[in-house]
């Protein structure tokens, strides 16, 4: 698997399936996202997003409310037909959108996920060796059930080689990473 297998075809089919899950039809407060050909939906709790308000927060806070920072919104990823939205994107500075208006997973410097109790294991699976293989430097899955953060770092091929799991309550120091900032767990709530 390369990261070339994102390319021009799978992005159609991507389109394809996206189209067939007529927004309109979802109910309030949820997302869908694509992950390895299958669909997953995911209600947004208030824990899910107290906690991606924070990081938010703290990514504000470093790189100014200007900076290329998404949430929930759909960027497609190397690998067997993934478009996922994550619960948080940072993207380098001078990033611009593709030309349908898409930002490009090339540009994604930082990706937090918050776990789901339907969808986590695609946080940890799947997902994961896509950012890997996406070459993302930087990504946090904050788990509200476990208390705690895995933060995976340095990848290469197509899986990372650092794997930090941080306590809720102690601070994350990414000051070696681009996000260069030590992001605060202590208010990061539990489910």
């Amino acid at each position: 698997m390369t990261i070339e297998r994102a390319g021009t075809a799978e992005r159609s089919e991507l389109d394809y399936l996206f189209e067939r899950l007529d927004p309109t039809h979802l109910p309030e407060g949820y997302k869908v996202e694509i992950v390895e050909g299958a669909a997953f939906m995911a209600q947004q709790r208030d824990v899910q997003w107290q906690t991606v308000r924070r990081i938010v927060r703290a990514l504000d806070d470093r790189f100014g409310m200007d900076a290329p920072v998404t949430s929930d919104v759909r960027i497609d990823f190397p690998g067997e037909l993934n478009g996922f939205a994550p619960d948080v994107a940072k993207f380098a500075d001078d990033a611009e959108k593709d030309e349908r208006g898409r930002w490009r997973y090339q540009d994604v410097e930082f990706v937090a996920e918050v776990i789901s109790r339907g969808t986590g294991p695609n946080d940890y699976g799947p997902k994961r060796r896509a950012y890997a293989l996406a070459e993302v430097p930087v990504y946090l899955i904050a788990d509200p059930y476990l208390g705690r953060c895995r933060v995976f770092t340095d990848p290469q091929d197509g899986d990372y080689k650092s794997d930090l799991t941080v306590t809720y309550g102690m601070p994350i120091d990414l000051t070696h990473t681009v996000v260069g900032l030590t992001l605060s767990t202590e208010e990061f709530p539990r489910d």
